[in-house]
């Protein structure tokens, strides 16, 4: 968030005081631009590793809080937006040596020491893009981490576009879904990689990273699933993009700027440029209190801390992002890649961050400004097919030619990293250990969203949603105990899970979502052919309204149609006319267990599910039940 005491700006006269800050810090930026005033006789890498929380049933624990008491003392350790979401931020390295695996020490010491007080806790820690048994009702209020700057941010989200958030993302699946705050944000979990960048090289480096965050992407995706969905090789783009969105509908209209971006050409003369651009572009979102006059740090030699500029600059989700920050008393400037995803393992990522820094170094010394080689909107168009397709794609390059991503990466980009790598002067061990994952990952064409997907279409045939997702995430958490990259992996089994227990599945998770609707106007007579085509013996009926008014069954249609036949003015018969009225329903956040008793009780063969607005969201058929009895009892055996 830039600082930990912001909050959401609520008068003008503090709007004014922060802008004021903002100007002043881009006027003192410009200044030590000019009079050459950053740290460039060092180049640092960084990182934030980012994790979820799961209970012993792998669905969100929100336990942060009592995470972070637990963990005490260590600093690395910071909250999330969500009470589910963690963070670890490395400690920054020479980039040189050994970086690459003292880093991966670090965070794995310190997941260690995470591992130890979720056990304390009875939850567990998991590294991955999109947690898999993520439910929709895990994003109501009652999740975000309850410190000020979270509130602060969601109030001036809502300010701007209200509270209506809707996703809408198709991959093989389609995924439409209604929330009531930017909370739905917190699905993502990311690796941010930071690269130091000297400030005459900037521009370059930048564009740089803008070319090639697409063949990165892709070869580290890990984010498939969502609610139950297969939709982007890494759906974390798209799900943060729409769900920080602050746009209205009458702003989308004028083409105004997602908050979430790529940006939309090359930068040409300084960092400058992005900070100003995005002071016009975005409105200020939050503020903190500020007492620095970064004028008189100036005079002194001493680097201000430009506060303003960097609580702006949090509230901007560029995918590339600039950074400015002190390291031992000097400024200096750097790269933040938000692209990748959290997981596999961490040597999954320390591979995925040695391939994007060698890369940056190798096509920099290769090409140098590339902005003469390459269209921004292929870049940007090459960034978009990466993150829906990931390594099943075609991507242009620098030469102006199209390749397959996986034959770009393997030879053309590997090579390149692996002179960036060999120039920093990294170890030749570290180089060989980390690119080969990535040539092992290509080749095999095994990413996390690979081994996610194939392990769900592998288990979805014999097994509900809900239970194929627990299997994947207990597997996923087992193989990370062992940091095995995941082109290593065997397929995810439903024995992963081994405790896995209806009663703790919620309506949601099992229930059918492919629900045939009829209309109260609809006549019988096609209601009926509809249930015989399909093969389905229940219809719910909705009005003008699409809001659930009655159900049709196949014994109710048949009766109904066999007096109709015998009566001798044969007038339409409409479903409306004998349809059950008002039926008893259930709320997607329910136990499985309510759900089985109602049934029971009623002897009904259905239940509608609706959320809160009555709209029909899925239906409860006994098919349901039988499935989890018959996994339940293949458990017992």
């Amino acid at each position: 968030m830039g600082a930990p005491k912001v909050k959401a700006t609520s008068t003008a006269k503090q709007l004014q005081a922060f802008e004021k800050h903002l100007l002043n810090d881009l006027h003192a930026l410009n200044k030590m631009l000019k009079e050459g005033m950053f740290e460039i006789d060092k180049t640092r890498i960084g990182a934030e590793q980012e994790f979820c929380l799961v209970d012993k049933h792998y669905k969100p624990a929100g336990k942060n809080i009592e995470m972070m008491n637990l963990l005490e003392g260590n600093p690395l350790f910071t909250t999330e937006l969500a009470r589910f979401n963690m963070e670890i931020n490395a400690s920054p390295q020479i980039f040189s040596k050994n970086c690459l695996s003292i880093m991966e020490k670090e965070i794995l010491d310190n997941l260690d020491a995470a591992h130890q007080a979720a056990d304390s806790l009875g939850i567990k820690v998991i590294l991955t893009g999109i947690l898999p048994t993520l439910r929709k009702f895990d994003f109501s209020m009652h999740n975000l981490t309850p410190y000020e700057r979270y509130y602060a941010l969601c109030e001036s989200i809502n300010k701007l576009r209200g509270k209506n958030y809707d996703l809408n993302i198709s991959g093989i699946d389609e995924l439409f879904s209604e929330h009531d705050s930017p909370l739905i944000e917190a699905a993502n979990t990311g690796f941010q990689v930071h690269l130091q960048i000297k400030p005459d090289e900037f521009v370059d480096m930048y564009n740089i990273s803008q070319a090639i965050t697409a063949p990165v992407l892709a070869s580290a995706t890990n984010s498939p699933i969502l609610f139950g969905k297969r939709l982007w090789k890494e759906t974390r783009i798209a799900l943060f993009s729409q769900s920080v969105d602050t746009r209205n509908h009458k702003e989308h209209a004028r083409e105004m700027s997602p908050r979430v971006t790529f940006g939309d050409h090359w930068l040409e003369k300084s960092i400058l440029e992005i900070y100003k651009e995005d002071i016009v572009k975005y409105r200020v979102l939050l503020n903190t209190e500020i007492n620095e006059n970064v004028f008189e740090k100036l005079e002194t030699g001493t680097a201000p801390d430009l506060m303003a500029l960097k609580v702006h600059n949090s509230t901007v989700y560029r995918w590339n992002r600039a950074c400015y920050g002190i390291s031992e008393g000097k400024a200096h400037l750097r790269i933040e890649n938000r692209v990748l995803p959290a997981g596999p393992t961490v040597k999954d990522e320390m591979a995925n961050a040695a391939f994007w820094l060698g890369l940056m170094v190798g096509v920099h010394d290769k090409y140098g400004d590339i902005t003469q080689r390459m269209d921004f909107d292929v870049a940007k168009n090459n960034f978009l097919k990466a993150s829906v397709h990931g390594l099943d794609t075609k991507l242009f390059w620098l030469d102006n030619k199209s390749y397959a991503a996986s034959d770009l990466i393997l030879h053309e980009l590997l090579p390149l990293a692996k002179a960036g790598l060999k120039k920093q002067k990294v170890n030749n061990a570290e180089i060989e250990e980390y690119l080969g994952i990535i040539e092992a990952r290509v080749q095999k064409v095994r990413t996390g969203s690979y081994w996610q997907l194939k392990s769900f279409n592998k288990l979805i045939k014999s097994a509900t949603k809900e239970e194929v997702l627990a299997a994947i995430t207990a597997s996923t958490i087992q193989n990370q105990k062992h940091n095995i990259p995941v082109h290593n992996w065997k397929l995810a089994e439903l024995d992963d899970n081994k405790d896995w227990k209806p009663s703790e599945v919620f309506v949601e998770e099992f229930m059918t979502t492919k629900v045939f609707t009829a209309k109260q106007e609809d006549i019988v007579e096609l209601v009926s052919e509809m249930m015989d085509w399909q093969k389905i013996r229940y219809v719910a009926v909705e009005n003008k309204k699409g809001k659930l008014v009655g159900l049709a069954t196949s014994r109710m249609m048949l009766r109904a149609y066999m007096k109709h036949i015998h009566q001798k003015e044969k007038l339409p018969l409409s479903v409306g006319e004998v349809m059950i009225k008002d039926p008893m329903t259930i709320h997607p956040g329910a136990k499985f267990t309510e759900a089985m008793d109602i049934m029971t009780k009623y002897q009904f063969g259905c239940l509608p599910v609706v959320d809160d607005k009555n709209n029909l969201v899925g239906m409860v058929t006994e098919a349901n039940f039988l499935v989890i009895s018959k996994n339940l009892f293949d458990k017992i055996k």
